[in-house]
C-alpha cells in the first residue's frame, strides 16, 4: 500500500508540474517543474514518511523499459541520423563534456562547502 501512496505523491507532482507548465507557459519541462515541486513536497513532509522512496525503489528495476521509446526513434529515423551523423556527434560530444564539467564545478563547490561547514564545528 505504501507504494500505491508514493506513486500517487509522485504522480500527483508530475500533474501539477505539467498543469504549471502550460498555465503559465514556462519554457521549462513539466516533468522538471514537476520535480521541483516534488522536492518542495519532500522537504515539506515529515521524514518518516517514506512512501515516495518505496515507490521509486519500486520502480527502479524497471528502468529499462524508458528506452524503448529512443530505439524505436533510432530504428525509425536510422536515415535522417545516418544524414546528419556529424552534427549529432559534435552535440553528443559538446553536450557530454559540458555535464561532465558542470558535475566536476558541483562536486568541487559541495565538497568545500561541507568541509567549511564542518570546521565550523557543524552548524549551519
Amino acid at each position: 500500500m505504501r507504494v500505491v501512496h508514493g506513486l500517487t505523491w509522485l504522480l500527483g507532482c508530475q500533474l501539477v508540474g505539467e498543469t504549471l507548465a502550460h498555465v503559465t507557459g514556462a519554457p521549462v519541462p513539466g516533468a522538471v517543474l514537476g520535480m521541483v515541486v516534488l522536492l518542495a513536497v519532500l522537504l515539506v513532509r515529515r521524514s518518516d514518511d517514506t512512501s515516495a522512496h518505496a515507490a521509486a525503489d519500486a520502480m527502479l528495476p524497471h528502468l529499462q523499459l524508458l528506452f524503448i521509446v529512443p530505439g524505436v526513434g533510432v530504428v525509425a529515423y536510422g536515415s535522417v541520423i545516418a544524414a546528419d551523423w556529424l552534427p549529432i556527434v559534435v552535440a553528443l560530444v559538446a553536450s557530454w563534456v559540458l555535464g561532465l564539467a558542470a558535475v566536476g564545478f558541483s562536486a568541487q563547490a559541495l565538497t568545500r562547502w561541507t568541509e567549511r561547514r564542518g570546521a565550523r564545528g557543524g552548524a549551519a
